[in-house]
């Protein structure tokens, strides 16, 4: 029996119960599941508790969490206080078809913390936030043309799902992408083509500073600045997505680059765990969504801005100071260092990109410049993610199928050291299916 079939047998062997769960949930839920980013091969283990840094499946099996459902939990599961924050509301009332008290608060807190934010509108999940984002730029400026790059992801509305590739983007209507202008990330040539030829229908430019789902690309030095600048000089707005990099700096990744962008798209950690976004801006944008404004945008949503949401994402952002911060930085920068060392000492060709908490793996060596880059290198690894994956579970630790990890406020330097002998341990026992199946990764 080869690693692949070892791996896969003492999965299963785990995981009966959620392979029964799986069994009965595809009856009614397409796949076993209600997200597509969480699935892989057999069956993903079901989950049946969340407690601080670690995760218990319905067998018993308990994790490590170097995930944190995808950046969300920045402070652990069922963190006291956040729990406090929610319980504490819920005597009062859930939601109102009024203003309530707790979103104007959360408000207020974004605002001081963000440069860019000087009014902000709640929403249910990034994925609205970044959608609203664009409308309030399309209305703005009257244009409707959008720059986003390839391979970026910014939720799952139309224009956010938009690729290149015709299989990605099934159901998606053909017009839509008459507005929409394809560039690579870190290619600002690419952008200023697209203005020089369509400034007129270009309302805007839309980016993750640091593209998470696309493989955690870094920005060259001068791309956020050059970015802006093309904005600037062809009247189009910046629209940064910062869901996932608000994590990395009090007023997020725009406030580390020194640029600010028009419109920010949030999300993630200002829910406290429970649903949430929320996008803002600029204080003349933002007002197009005035109900008294002559030309207003119509904005609405039953559970927007929700009272335990609103209570556990203020909570959320309070203990996340810029100490707090510093701290699950400084863990992923040592958790990324380790991920190198153990490619080099195992003698396969592997690398991370990283960026305070957040770490990517990659099987390749290189710079890697942008999302096609990412692509590439996982296409030529073949199952290796997924087996490393996979491997980590069985181990114990928690991390996603493509290689992402992420460091929150309940974990140790202690906790980061083992994930790494783990990591390290796998990547030995990984090594004899490298070299028969994909021997070009491994050192000379």
């Amino acid at each position: 029996m080869n690693r692949y079939h070892e791996i896969l047998a003492r999965y299963v062997a785990r995981t009966p119960k959620s392979q029964a769960l799986n069994e009965r949930a595809r009856r009614v839920l397409p796949g076993g599941d209600t997200r597509t980013g969480v699935y892989y091969a057999p069956y993903p283990a079901f989950m049946a508790q969340g407690s601080g840094k670690y995760l218990t499946d319905v067998d018993g099996n308990q994790y490590l969490d170097l995930l944190n459902n995808f950046t969300s939990l920045v402070h652990g599961h069922a963190h006291p206080a956040l729990v406090h924050a929610a319980q504490e509301q819920l005597p009062r009332g859930t939601a109102f078809a009024s203003p309530m008290l707790p979103q104007l608060e959360l408000a207020e807190t974004l605002a001081a913390r963000v440069p860019s934010i000087e009014m902000v509108r709640f929403c249910n999940s990034g994925t609205e936030a970044t959608m609203l984002a664009l409308r309030a730029a399309r209305a703005y400026t009257r244009r409707s043309g959008m720059i986003k790059m390839i391979g970026g992801y910014h939720g799952s509305h139309d224009f956010a799902a938009a690729t290149m590739d015709p299989e990605a983007d099934r159901g998606l209507a053909e017009g839509m992408y008459r507005d929409i202008y394809f560039a690579s990330f870190n290619d600002l040539q690419a952008v200023e083509n697209i203005l020089r030829e369509h400034a007129a229908a270009i309302a805007g430019i839309l980016v993750e500073p640091i593209p998470n789902a696309g493989g955690l690309v870094l920005p060259r030095e001068n791309y956020l600045r050059g970015l802006r600048a093309l904005a600037d000089q062809y009247n189009a707005l910046l629209i940064f997505d910062e869901v996932i990099t608000l994590r990395l700096n009090a007023g997020g990744f725009q406030n580390l680059a020194g640029v600010t962008p028009d419109l920010t798209a949030l999300g993630k950690i200002i829910g406290g765990g429970f649903p949430v976004g929320a996008f803002g801006g600029k204080r003349e944008i933002m007002q197009t969504f005035d109900p008294r404004a002559k030309n207003r945008i119509v904005h609405s949503g039953t559970f927007n801005g929700n009272n335990a949401t609103m209570a556990a994402g203020l909570a959320s952002l309070r203990l996340l100071d810029q100490p707090a911060i510093d701290q699950i930085n400084a863990l992923g920068q040592a958790l990324a260092r380790g991920f190198d060392d153990a490619f080099q000492e195992a003698g396969i060709m592997g690398q991370t990109t990283a960026y305070g908490s957040l770490v990517q793996v990659h099987w390749q060596r290189g710079e890697i410049l942008n999302m096609q880059d990412v692509a590439r290198g996982h296409k030529q690894a073949g199952d290796l993610p997924y087996l490393l994956h996979l491997e980590l579970a069985n181990r114990g630790v928690w991390s996603a199928v493509r290689g992402e990890f992420n460091t929150s406020t309940v974990l140790t330097q202690a906790d980061v050291n083992h994930v790494v002998t783990t990591f390290n341990e796998t990547l030995h026992y990984l090594k004899p299916y490298v070299a028969a199946t994909n021997p070009t990764l491994l050192m000379q």
